[in-house]
Protein backbone atom coordinates (compact mmCIF):
# COMPACT_ATOMS: atom_id res chain seq x y z
CA UNK A 1 0.00 0.00 0.00
CA UNK A 2 1.21 3.46 -0.39
CA UNK A 3 0.24 5.28 2.31
CA UNK A 4 2.96 5.23 4.97
CA UNK A 5 5.41 5.43 2.89
CA UNK A 6 4.08 8.51 1.32
CA UNK A 7 3.81 10.18 4.91
CA UNK A 8 8.07 9.46 4.96
CA UNK A 9 8.70 10.44 1.53
CA UNK A 10 6.79 13.78 2.51
CA UNK A 11 8.28 14.57 5.47
CA UNK A 12 12.18 13.38 4.27
CA UNK A 13 11.85 16.06 1.63
CA UNK A 14 10.80 18.31 3.61
CA UNK A 15 13.60 18.42 6.04
CA UNK A 16 15.82 18.31 2.56
CA UNK A 17 14.23 21.07 1.10
CA UNK A 18 14.89 23.07 4.07
CA UNK A 19 18.25 22.24 4.52
CA UNK A 20 18.98 22.98 0.95
CA UNK A 21 17.65 26.50 1.63
CA UNK A 22 19.49 26.41 4.85
CA UNK A 23 22.57 26.04 2.96
CA UNK A 24 22.13 27.85 0.30
CA UNK A 25 21.55 31.21 2.69
CA UNK A 26 25.14 29.81 4.47
CA UNK A 27 26.61 30.11 1.00
CA UNK A 28 27.00 26.56 0.64
CA UNK A 29 25.42 26.57 -2.81
CA UNK A 30 26.30 23.88 -4.93
CA UNK A 31 25.60 21.44 -1.84
CA UNK A 32 22.46 23.09 -1.15
CA UNK A 33 21.65 22.44 -5.00
CA UNK A 34 22.96 18.85 -4.59
CA UNK A 35 20.24 18.21 -2.00
CA UNK A 36 17.70 19.82 -4.15
CA UNK A 37 18.89 17.45 -7.03
CA UNK A 38 18.64 14.57 -4.01
CA UNK A 39 15.22 15.44 -2.99
CA UNK A 40 13.80 15.30 -6.57
CA UNK A 41 15.72 11.94 -6.94
CA UNK A 42 13.62 10.58 -3.98
CA UNK A 43 10.57 11.99 -5.31
CA UNK A 44 10.93 10.58 -8.74
CA UNK A 45 11.88 7.36 -7.42
CA UNK A 46 8.81 7.17 -5.24
CA UNK A 47 6.27 8.02 -7.66
CA UNK A 48 7.79 5.84 -10.12
CA UNK A 49 7.46 2.87 -7.94
CA UNK A 50 4.52 1.25 -9.05
CA UNK A 51 4.03 -2.08 -10.06
CA UNK A 52 2.51 -2.27 -12.96
CA UNK A 53 1.86 -0.21 -16.62
CA UNK A 54 -0.47 2.64 -16.66
CA UNK A 55 -3.11 2.67 -18.90
CA UNK A 56 -2.17 6.02 -20.92
CA UNK A 57 0.89 6.21 -23.24
CA UNK A 58 3.03 4.20 -21.46
CA UNK A 59 2.11 0.89 -21.89
CA UNK A 60 2.98 1.19 -25.64
CA UNK A 61 5.81 2.30 -25.46
CA UNK A 62 7.06 -0.42 -22.56
CA UNK A 63 6.30 -2.56 -25.39
CA UNK A 64 7.30 -1.58 -28.13
CA UNK A 65 10.64 -1.05 -26.37
CA UNK A 66 10.96 -4.90 -25.25
CA UNK A 67 10.51 -5.89 -28.64
CA UNK A 68 13.14 -3.39 -29.85
CA UNK A 69 15.53 -5.41 -27.58
CA UNK A 70 15.51 -7.90 -30.52
CA UNK A 71 15.58 -5.78 -33.35
CA UNK A 72 16.44 -2.03 -32.11
CA UNK A 73 16.00 -0.94 -35.92
CA UNK A 74 12.39 -2.51 -36.31
CA UNK A 75 9.86 -0.85 -34.00
CA UNK A 76 6.95 -2.99 -33.11
CA UNK A 77 3.52 -3.29 -31.30
CA UNK A 78 2.27 -6.92 -31.93
CA UNK A 79 5.94 -8.80 -32.45
CA UNK A 80 3.65 -11.68 -33.91
CA UNK A 81 0.04 -10.41 -34.98
CA UNK A 82 -2.00 -13.12 -35.69
CA UNK A 83 -5.23 -11.58 -36.79
CA UNK A 84 -5.81 -8.82 -39.19
CA UNK A 85 -4.55 -5.54 -38.51
CA UNK A 86 -4.98 -1.56 -39.82
CA UNK A 87 -1.29 -0.36 -40.18
CA UNK A 88 -2.32 2.94 -39.48
CA UNK A 89 -3.96 2.02 -35.89
CA UNK A 90 -1.21 2.46 -33.58
CA UNK A 91 -2.96 0.64 -30.91
CA UNK A 92 -2.84 -2.37 -32.60
CA UNK A 93 -0.24 -2.52 -35.58
CA UNK A 94 2.29 -4.35 -36.28
CA UNK A 95 5.13 -1.85 -37.24
CA UNK A 96 4.66 1.19 -34.63
CA UNK A 97 6.22 4.68 -35.88
CA UNK A 98 4.14 6.45 -33.95
CA UNK A 99 6.60 8.02 -32.07
CA UNK A 100 9.85 8.94 -32.99
CA UNK A 101 12.56 6.38 -31.37
CA UNK A 102 15.14 7.85 -29.01
CA UNK A 103 12.90 7.31 -25.65
CA UNK A 104 11.95 4.19 -26.90
CA UNK A 105 15.92 3.14 -27.54
CA UNK A 106 17.13 4.65 -24.13
CA UNK A 107 13.79 2.18 -22.79
CA UNK A 108 15.25 -0.71 -24.28
CA UNK A 109 18.37 0.35 -23.21
CA UNK A 110 17.52 0.25 -19.77
CA UNK A 111 15.65 -3.15 -20.37
CA UNK A 112 18.87 -4.44 -21.32
CA UNK A 113 20.94 -3.29 -18.43
CA UNK A 114 18.05 -4.27 -15.88
CA UNK A 115 15.70 -6.43 -17.18
CA UNK A 116 12.57 -6.07 -18.23
CA UNK A 117 10.48 -4.23 -15.13
CA UNK A 118 8.75 -1.54 -14.33
CA UNK A 119 11.54 0.20 -12.53
CA UNK A 120 13.95 -0.42 -15.36
CA UNK A 121 11.20 1.44 -18.14
CA UNK A 122 10.83 4.41 -15.93
CA UNK A 123 14.86 4.84 -15.11
CA UNK A 124 15.62 6.81 -17.80
CA UNK A 125 12.89 8.98 -17.53
CA UNK A 126 14.42 9.53 -13.59
CA UNK A 127 17.76 10.23 -14.47
CA UNK A 128 17.26 12.80 -17.21
CA UNK A 129 14.72 14.87 -15.02
CA UNK A 130 16.88 14.75 -12.29
CA UNK A 131 20.41 15.62 -14.24
CA UNK A 132 17.35 18.43 -15.88
CA UNK A 133 17.35 19.86 -12.33
CA UNK A 134 21.15 20.74 -12.14
CA UNK A 135 20.95 21.86 -15.98
CA UNK A 136 18.31 24.08 -14.96
CA UNK A 137 20.46 25.53 -12.47
CA UNK A 138 23.49 25.79 -15.04
CA UNK A 139 21.27 27.75 -17.59
CA UNK A 140 20.03 30.39 -15.41
CA UNK A 141 23.55 31.50 -13.45
CA UNK A 142 24.79 31.64 -17.34
CA UNK A 143 22.18 34.89 -17.06
CA UNK A 144 21.38 35.49 -13.71
CA UNK A 145 22.44 35.15 -10.57
CA UNK A 146 23.28 32.15 -8.29
CA UNK A 147 19.75 33.12 -6.15
CA UNK A 148 17.93 32.65 -9.67
CA UNK A 149 19.03 29.67 -9.89
CA UNK A 150 18.81 27.98 -6.67
CA UNK A 151 15.07 28.78 -7.08
CA UNK A 152 14.54 27.76 -10.67
CA UNK A 153 16.09 24.05 -9.48
CA UNK A 154 13.63 24.06 -6.51
CA UNK A 155 11.21 24.69 -9.01
CA UNK A 156 12.02 21.68 -11.33
CA UNK A 157 13.13 19.49 -8.19
CA UNK A 158 9.40 19.58 -6.86
CA UNK A 159 6.92 20.24 -9.93
CA UNK A 160 4.68 17.76 -9.71
CA UNK A 161 3.35 17.36 -13.49
CA UNK A 162 7.82 16.66 -14.15
CA UNK A 163 7.18 14.24 -11.59
CA UNK A 164 3.94 12.71 -13.05
CA UNK A 165 5.43 12.28 -16.35
CA UNK A 166 8.85 11.03 -15.06
CA UNK A 167 6.62 7.71 -13.35
CA UNK A 168 4.52 7.25 -16.39
CA UNK A 169 0.92 8.29 -14.50
CA UNK A 170 -0.02 10.95 -17.35
CA UNK A 171 -0.10 10.74 -21.23
CA UNK A 172 2.96 11.48 -23.24
CA UNK A 173 4.86 10.46 -20.67
CA UNK A 174 8.24 9.61 -21.10
CA UNK A 175 8.61 11.21 -24.53
CA UNK A 176 7.95 14.37 -23.51
CA UNK A 177 10.58 13.83 -20.51
CA UNK A 178 13.58 13.11 -23.15
CA UNK A 179 12.15 15.68 -25.31
CA UNK A 180 12.41 18.45 -22.43
CA UNK A 181 15.60 17.29 -21.35
CA UNK A 182 17.56 17.37 -24.69
CA UNK A 183 15.96 20.45 -25.59
CA UNK A 184 17.82 21.70 -22.02
CA UNK A 185 20.62 20.31 -23.17
CA UNK A 186 20.45 21.57 -26.51
CA UNK A 187 19.97 25.38 -25.10
CA UNK A 188 22.75 24.63 -22.63
CA UNK A 189 25.37 24.00 -24.83
CA UNK A 190 24.64 26.47 -27.05
CA UNK A 191 25.41 28.76 -24.05
CA UNK A 192 28.78 27.20 -23.38
CA UNK A 193 29.55 27.37 -27.02
CA UNK A 194 28.91 30.99 -27.13
CA UNK A 195 31.04 31.62 -23.64
CA UNK A 196 33.71 29.25 -24.15
CA UNK A 197 33.87 29.65 -28.36
CA UNK A 198 35.02 25.69 -28.25
CA UNK A 199 33.61 23.54 -31.01
CA UNK A 200 32.93 20.83 -28.86
CA UNK A 201 29.91 22.76 -27.28
CA UNK A 202 28.43 23.57 -30.75
CA UNK A 203 28.81 19.81 -32.03
CA UNK A 204 27.16 18.94 -28.95
CA UNK A 205 24.20 21.21 -29.49
CA UNK A 206 23.49 19.80 -32.89
CA UNK A 207 23.30 16.36 -31.22
CA UNK A 208 21.07 17.37 -28.54
CA UNK A 209 19.02 19.01 -31.02
CA UNK A 210 18.94 16.10 -33.32
CA UNK A 211 17.96 13.77 -30.65
CA UNK A 212 15.29 16.23 -29.83
CA UNK A 213 14.25 16.07 -33.23
CA UNK A 214 14.48 12.04 -32.43
CA UNK A 215 11.85 12.47 -29.79
CA UNK A 216 9.17 14.55 -30.99
CA UNK A 217 10.18 15.62 -34.43
CA UNK A 218 10.52 19.12 -35.48
CA UNK A 219 9.72 21.29 -32.23
CA UNK A 220 13.57 20.46 -31.09
CA UNK A 221 14.18 22.97 -33.52
CA UNK A 222 13.65 25.39 -31.42
CA UNK A 223 16.96 25.26 -29.89
CA UNK A 224 17.96 27.07 -33.39
CA UNK A 225 16.64 30.70 -32.69
CA UNK A 226 17.64 30.27 -29.05
CA UNK A 227 21.61 29.47 -30.36
CA UNK A 228 21.40 32.72 -32.84
CA UNK A 229 20.20 34.49 -29.24
CA UNK A 230 22.87 33.44 -27.34
CA UNK A 231 25.77 34.11 -30.43
CA UNK A 232 24.32 37.82 -30.47
CA UNK A 233 24.30 38.13 -26.47
CA UNK A 234 28.15 36.62 -26.12
CA UNK A 235 29.18 38.36 -29.16
CA UNK A 236 31.66 35.70 -30.00
CA UNK A 237 32.22 35.19 -33.19
CA UNK A 238 33.13 37.48 -36.27
CA UNK A 239 30.07 37.28 -39.87
CA UNK A 240 32.65 34.17 -41.30
CA UNK A 241 32.70 32.33 -38.41
CA UNK A 242 29.32 32.97 -37.16
CA UNK A 243 27.84 31.32 -40.52
CA UNK A 244 31.18 28.41 -40.53
CA UNK A 245 29.60 27.57 -36.32
CA UNK A 246 25.79 28.03 -37.91
CA UNK A 247 26.58 25.55 -41.14
CA UNK A 248 28.19 23.17 -38.15
CA UNK A 249 25.34 23.17 -36.31
CA UNK A 250 23.01 22.16 -39.06
CA UNK A 251 24.93 19.54 -40.68
CA UNK A 252 25.38 17.90 -37.00
CA UNK A 253 21.67 17.78 -36.54
CA UNK A 254 21.13 16.99 -40.30
CA UNK A 255 23.63 13.69 -39.82
CA UNK A 256 21.79 12.73 -36.43
CA UNK A 257 18.26 13.09 -37.11
CA UNK A 258 17.77 12.45 -40.73
CA UNK A 259 18.80 8.80 -41.63
CA UNK A 260 16.09 7.13 -39.25
CA UNK A 261 13.76 9.74 -41.57
CA UNK A 262 15.02 8.43 -44.81
CA UNK A 263 15.39 4.55 -43.59
CA UNK A 264 11.29 4.68 -42.45
CA UNK A 265 10.11 5.81 -45.79
CA UNK A 266 12.27 3.73 -47.30
CA UNK A 267 11.90 0.42 -45.09
CA UNK A 268 8.06 0.88 -43.93
CA UNK A 269 6.11 3.36 -46.70
CA UNK A 270 2.75 2.73 -45.40
CA UNK A 271 3.16 3.27 -41.95
CA UNK A 272 5.52 6.37 -42.50
CA UNK A 273 3.85 8.41 -44.73
CA UNK A 274 0.27 7.32 -42.58
CA UNK A 275 1.86 8.77 -39.50
CA UNK A 276 3.65 11.91 -41.15
CA UNK A 277 0.25 12.36 -42.32
CA UNK A 278 -1.53 12.24 -39.31
CA UNK A 279 1.48 14.21 -37.26
CA UNK A 280 0.15 17.22 -39.96
CA UNK A 281 -3.23 16.21 -38.73
CA UNK A 282 -2.36 17.74 -35.13
CA UNK A 283 -2.80 21.11 -36.52
CA UNK A 284 -6.03 21.05 -38.16
CA UNK A 285 -7.97 18.53 -36.33
CA UNK A 286 -8.36 17.58 -32.56
CA UNK A 287 -7.42 13.95 -32.54
CA UNK A 288 -8.52 11.31 -30.23
CA UNK A 289 -10.87 13.88 -28.52
CA UNK A 290 -7.98 16.47 -27.61
CA UNK A 291 -9.48 19.61 -28.49
CA UNK A 292 -9.64 22.25 -26.09
CA UNK A 293 -10.11 26.29 -26.18
CA UNK A 294 -7.48 28.75 -27.47
CA UNK A 295 -6.59 30.02 -24.17
CA UNK A 296 -5.49 25.99 -22.82
CA UNK A 297 -1.74 26.61 -22.60
CA UNK A 298 -2.31 29.58 -20.57
CA UNK A 299 -4.95 27.76 -18.31
CA UNK A 300 -2.48 24.87 -18.13
CA UNK A 301 0.70 26.84 -16.89
CA UNK A 302 -1.39 28.39 -14.46
CA UNK A 303 -2.09 24.63 -13.26
CA UNK A 304 1.18 23.34 -13.60
CA UNK A 305 3.30 25.62 -12.58
CA UNK A 306 1.68 28.23 -10.13
CA UNK A 307 -1.03 30.85 -10.98
CA UNK A 308 2.11 33.42 -10.49
CA UNK A 309 3.96 32.03 -13.35
CA UNK A 310 1.02 34.12 -15.75
CA UNK A 311 2.14 37.41 -13.88
CA UNK A 312 6.11 36.20 -14.66
CA UNK A 313 5.35 35.39 -18.14
CA UNK A 314 3.56 39.22 -18.58
CA UNK A 315 6.80 40.37 -16.17
CA UNK A 316 8.86 38.61 -19.29
CA UNK A 317 6.98 39.99 -21.97
CA UNK A 318 7.21 43.93 -21.27
CA UNK A 319 11.28 43.67 -19.88
CA UNK A 320 11.74 41.85 -23.41
CA UNK A 321 10.13 44.63 -25.03
CA UNK A 322 11.46 47.58 -23.21
CA UNK A 323 15.25 45.49 -23.00
CA UNK A 324 14.38 44.58 -26.91
CA UNK A 325 18.19 44.96 -27.66
CA UNK A 326 19.19 42.36 -24.85
CA UNK A 327 19.32 38.81 -26.39
CA UNK A 328 19.05 37.55 -23.14
CA UNK A 329 15.35 38.23 -22.58
CA UNK A 330 14.36 37.81 -26.08
CA UNK A 331 16.05 34.06 -25.87
CA UNK A 332 13.50 33.06 -22.99
CA UNK A 333 10.80 34.77 -25.07
CA UNK A 334 11.87 32.46 -27.65
CA UNK A 335 11.82 29.20 -25.60
CA UNK A 336 8.64 30.02 -23.36
CA UNK A 337 6.60 31.89 -25.93
CA UNK A 338 6.90 30.40 -29.06
CA UNK A 339 5.83 26.91 -28.25
CA UNK A 340 2.48 28.32 -25.84
CA UNK A 341 1.52 30.10 -29.09
CA UNK A 342 2.11 27.80 -31.65
CA UNK A 343 0.44 24.73 -29.77
CA UNK A 344 -2.18 27.21 -29.02
CA UNK A 345 -3.36 27.51 -32.60
CA UNK A 346 -3.08 23.69 -33.64
CA UNK A 347 -6.43 21.65 -32.92
CA UNK A 348 -5.16 18.80 -30.78
CA UNK A 349 -3.69 20.41 -27.18
CA UNK A 350 -2.21 18.27 -24.56
CA UNK A 351 -0.49 19.75 -21.55
CA UNK A 352 2.73 17.98 -22.16
CA UNK A 353 3.59 19.43 -25.54
CA UNK A 354 4.82 22.85 -23.47
CA UNK A 355 6.49 21.18 -20.98
CA UNK A 356 9.71 21.70 -23.46
CA UNK A 357 9.59 25.48 -22.03
CA UNK A 358 8.89 24.36 -18.23
CA UNK A 359 12.79 25.24 -17.37
CA UNK A 360 12.77 28.62 -18.80
CA UNK A 361 9.45 29.14 -17.08
CA UNK A 362 11.29 28.00 -13.88
CA UNK A 363 14.09 30.65 -14.68
CA UNK A 364 11.80 33.52 -15.75
CA UNK A 365 10.00 32.67 -12.21
CA UNK A 366 12.83 32.93 -9.99
CA UNK A 367 14.04 35.98 -11.95
CA UNK A 368 10.67 37.78 -11.50
CA UNK A 369 10.99 36.83 -7.37
CA UNK A 370 14.34 38.34 -7.36
CA UNK A 371 13.26 41.10 -9.25
CA UNK A 372 10.53 41.72 -6.34
CA UNK A 373 12.96 40.87 -3.82
CA UNK A 374 15.08 43.70 -4.87
CA UNK A 375 12.60 46.40 -6.01
CA UNK A 376 9.86 45.71 -3.69
CA UNK A 377 10.56 49.11 -1.49
CA UNK A 378 10.43 51.29 -5.22
CA UNK A 379 6.23 49.54 -5.09
CA UNK A 380 3.47 51.24 -3.11
CA UNK A 381 2.08 48.38 -2.27
CA UNK A 382 4.94 46.64 -0.95
CA UNK A 383 3.03 43.71 0.92
CA UNK A 384 1.50 42.95 -2.32
CA UNK A 385 4.92 42.12 -3.83
CA UNK A 386 5.76 40.08 -0.50
CA UNK A 387 2.33 38.04 -1.26
CA UNK A 388 3.82 37.14 -4.64
CA UNK A 389 6.85 35.94 -4.15
CA UNK A 390 5.42 33.98 -1.53
CA UNK A 391 2.94 32.57 -3.69
CA UNK A 392 5.06 31.78 -6.35
CA UNK A 393 7.22 29.00 -4.09
CA UNK A 394 3.70 27.81 -2.15
CA UNK A 395 1.42 27.14 -5.38
CA UNK A 396 3.55 25.13 -6.79
CA UNK A 397 4.32 23.07 -3.37
CA UNK A 398 1.01 22.67 -3.19
CA UNK A 399 0.06 21.49 -6.66
CA UNK A 400 2.89 18.94 -6.08
CA UNK A 401 1.52 17.46 -3.08
CA UNK A 402 -1.68 17.36 -4.93
CA UNK A 403 0.07 14.86 -7.82
CA UNK A 404 2.17 13.14 -5.61
CA UNK A 405 -0.96 11.98 -3.62
CA UNK A 406 1.27 11.24 -0.26
CA UNK A 407 -1.83 9.73 1.56
CA UNK A 408 -3.43 7.59 -1.26
CA UNK A 409 -4.18 4.24 -0.21
CA UNK A 410 -4.39 2.80 -3.35
CA UNK A 411 -2.52 -0.47 -4.47
CA UNK A 412 0.72 -0.26 -6.02
CA UNK A 413 1.08 -4.00 -7.40
CA UNK A 414 -2.34 -5.05 -8.44
CA UNK A 415 -3.32 -8.47 -8.24
CA UNK A 416 -3.99 -8.60 -12.36
CA UNK A 417 -0.34 -7.65 -12.89
CA UNK A 418 1.01 -10.47 -10.51
CA UNK A 419 -1.08 -12.86 -12.20
CA UNK A 420 0.41 -11.87 -15.43
CA UNK A 421 3.34 -11.85 -14.17
CA UNK A 422 3.36 -15.67 -13.04
CA UNK A 423 1.11 -16.55 -16.27
CA UNK A 424 4.23 -15.05 -18.17
CA UNK A 425 6.44 -17.52 -16.09
CA UNK A 426 4.29 -20.69 -16.86
CA UNK A 427 4.25 -20.19 -20.90
CA UNK A 428 8.00 -19.29 -21.51
CA UNK A 429 8.97 -20.33 -24.85
CA UNK A 430 5.44 -21.38 -26.06
CA UNK A 431 4.07 -20.24 -29.37
CA UNK A 432 1.31 -18.99 -27.28
CA UNK A 433 -2.48 -16.74 -28.01
CA UNK A 434 -3.79 -15.38 -25.13
CA UNK A 435 -7.35 -14.10 -25.47
CA UNK A 436 -10.45 -12.35 -23.98
CA UNK A 437 -8.64 -9.90 -22.14
CA UNK A 438 -8.82 -6.26 -21.55
CA UNK A 439 -5.09 -5.48 -21.00
CA UNK A 440 -3.89 -7.24 -24.51
CA UNK A 441 -1.11 -4.78 -24.16
CA UNK A 442 -0.08 -5.31 -20.76
CA UNK A 443 -0.03 -9.21 -21.42
CA UNK A 444 2.16 -9.18 -24.09
CA UNK A 445 4.76 -7.07 -22.00
CA UNK A 446 4.94 -9.12 -18.68
CA UNK A 447 4.45 -12.44 -21.04
CA UNK A 448 5.67 -13.82 -24.10
CA UNK A 449 2.09 -14.55 -25.82
CA UNK A 450 0.15 -12.81 -28.58
CA UNK A 451 -2.49 -11.52 -26.57
CA UNK A 452 -6.16 -9.74 -27.92
CA UNK A 453 -9.20 -8.31 -26.30
CA UNK A 454 -11.42 -10.28 -28.66
CA UNK A 455 -12.42 -14.18 -28.72
CA UNK A 456 -12.88 -15.56 -31.94
CA UNK A 457 -15.61 -18.12 -32.67
CA UNK A 458 -15.46 -21.58 -32.05
CA UNK A 459 -14.05 -22.63 -36.00
CA UNK A 460 -11.23 -19.88 -35.88
CA UNK A 461 -9.70 -21.09 -32.17
CA UNK A 462 -9.93 -24.31 -33.84
CA UNK A 463 -7.59 -23.34 -36.75
CA UNK A 464 -5.56 -21.86 -34.67
CA UNK A 465 -5.07 -25.38 -32.68
CA UNK A 466 -4.09 -26.52 -35.87
CA UNK A 467 -1.76 -24.02 -36.89
CA UNK A 468 0.64 -25.39 -33.91
CA UNK A 469 -0.53 -22.06 -31.06
CA UNK A 470 -1.11 -23.22 -27.90
CA UNK A 471 -4.59 -21.01 -26.76
CA UNK A 472 -5.12 -19.14 -23.25
CA UNK A 473 -8.29 -18.29 -22.34
CA UNK A 474 -9.46 -15.63 -19.92
CA UNK A 475 -12.44 -16.65 -17.72
CA UNK A 476 -15.61 -14.62 -18.13
CA UNK A 477 -19.40 -13.83 -18.82
CA UNK A 478 -18.79 -14.25 -22.39
CA UNK A 479 -16.84 -17.95 -22.20
CA UNK A 480 -19.28 -20.84 -23.21
CA UNK A 481 -19.64 -24.02 -21.53
CA UNK A 482 -17.87 -25.77 -24.53
CA UNK A 483 -14.83 -23.69 -24.49
CA UNK A 484 -14.82 -24.44 -20.93
CA UNK A 485 -15.09 -28.04 -21.88
CA UNK A 486 -12.61 -28.51 -24.54
CA UNK A 487 -9.27 -29.42 -23.26
CA UNK A 488 -7.31 -27.82 -26.05
CA UNK A 489 -7.81 -24.56 -24.53
CA UNK A 490 -6.37 -23.58 -21.16
CA UNK A 491 -8.59 -21.50 -18.95
CA UNK A 492 -6.63 -18.52 -17.33
CA UNK A 493 -8.39 -16.25 -14.45
CA UNK A 494 -6.96 -13.23 -14.17
CA UNK A 495 -8.94 -10.38 -12.18
CA UNK A 496 -9.02 -7.84 -14.58
CA UNK A 497 -11.22 -5.23 -12.19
Amino acid sequence: MNFPFGIIILILSIIGYWLSWRSFSMQKKYFAVFLLVFIGLILRVYLASDFYLHSWDERYHALVAKNMLGHPFIPTLYENPIFPYLPEDWSGNHIWLHKQPMSLWTIALSFSCFGTNEIALRLPSILMSTFGIFATYKVARHFFSAQVGFIATFLFSINGLIIELTSGRVATDHIDITFMFFILLGVWMALEFGKRKKVIFNVLCGVFIGAAILTKWLPGLIVIPIWIGAMRYYRSFSTKYYVLHFLLLLSVIAVVALPWQMYIHYAFPQEAIWEAQYNRKHLTSALEGQSAPFYYYFEKVRLIFGEMMLLALAFLAIVSWKKRKNPKFWIFAIWIFIPIVFFSFAATKMQGYIMIAAPAIFIIGAYYWEYLKWNKHKLKFKWLASIIMVLIIALPIRYTIERLKPFDQSERNPAWVVQLKQLGQETTGQNGILLNTSHPIEAMFYTNLTAYERLPDQDVLDSLIDRGYSIYINDGENVSSAILDNNNYRIVSIDER
